[in-house]
């Protein structure tokens, strides 16, 4: 393949839409893989495949695509199109180049290289997936606080100044339409970071309460919403920024999100213990105003 450049993107700062140039198409095992210049297209990250990518429509010349997908796609020194779990490093790799993969039907005729296009994300999905991502990271610091006291060790601490419980123990984080589910590794290698489980079981009702009670407190204070980036580039490290009433906390994360906490008209969080104690699942799900 062609050296191609880093895709600029538009979704930080909220774009379902916008007009771009193809500069390649590649075939995939699951259709035809589209990559332009720019997009509001969220690709699924590879490194962290917590929030799945777009769908759309892309429109090449009257003709209709629906884009299935979008995927991150790397080039390595080799040349060659790596896509998703095919690709062998973590995203930024200099080395490399980063580029978002707009999957289409192979059926028919692909847009050709040099094509103008025009990007319609669905703006349903990514409004419920914004919400579940930006619930997530809410649930996050509330259950931090919540669980603060069982810490006896120093740690490492979030934008609260709370132990960072959410960061050191977490094992996957899923964001789904409804909801985002967390799950969390309560093992030794935690013990020896200084958390204390015990208990928990027994306690588990009042910390799902006092994570809720802050959620809906939060909720009422309608805080603003937005994504920080140092640029356009699919390779920026973003910030997840949220001016809560405490103080204004940033969060590393290439996602999408809310611009309010005022589009939520409630956020709850359901958390379970596994049988023999050593992981922690959360559910959390938010319902829009």
């Amino acid at each position: 393949m062609a050296e191609l450049n880093t895709t600029l993107v538009t979704f930080p700062a909220g774009a379902t839409s916008g007009s771009a140039t193809v500069l390649a198409v590649q075939p995939l095992a699951e259709g035809v893989g589209v990559i332009v210049d720019t997009t509001p297209f969220h690709p699924l990250d590879h490194s962290w495949p917590d929030q799945p990518g777009d769908t759309g429509v892309l429109n090449a010349g009257g003709v209709e695509h629906v884009v299935t997908d979008c995927l991150t796609g790397g080039v390595g020194p080799d040349g060659e199109l790596a896509v998703g779990s095919d690709i062998p490093v973590r995203r930024g790799d200099e080395t490399w180049q980063w580029l978002a993969v707009h999957v289409v039907d192979g059926s028919g005729s692909a847009p050709t290289p040099g094509a103008s296009v025009e990007l319609r994300v669905d703006e349903a999905r990514r409004a419920a997936l914004s919400a579940s991502h930006t619930g997530c990271h809410l649930m996050a610091l509330a259950l931090n606080e919540a669980l603060a006291d069982r810490w006896r060790k120093e740690a490492a601490t979030d934008g609260l100044n709370h132990p960072d419980f959410d960061s050191i123990a977490m094992d996957t984080s899923r964001i789904g339409l409804d909801a985002s589910t967390d799950r969390y590794r309560l093992g030794k290698s935690l013990r020896k970071k200084g958390f204390d489980p015990e208990g928990l079981r027994e306690a588990l009702p009042e910390v799902t309460e006092k994570v809720n009670a802050r959620l809906a407190e939060w909720l009422a204070q309608d805080a603003t919403v937005r994504i920080a980036t140092p640029g356009p580039e699919l390779t920026a490290r973003r910030q997840w920024v949220c001016e809560l009433p405490e103080r204004t906390v940033e969060i590393a994360c290439g996602g999408t999100h809310l611009h309010r906490l005022g589009e939520l008209a409630s956020l709850t969080a359901e958390l379970t213990l596994s049988e023999d104690g050593t992981e922690l699942v959360v559910v959390t799900t938010p319902k829009r105003a």
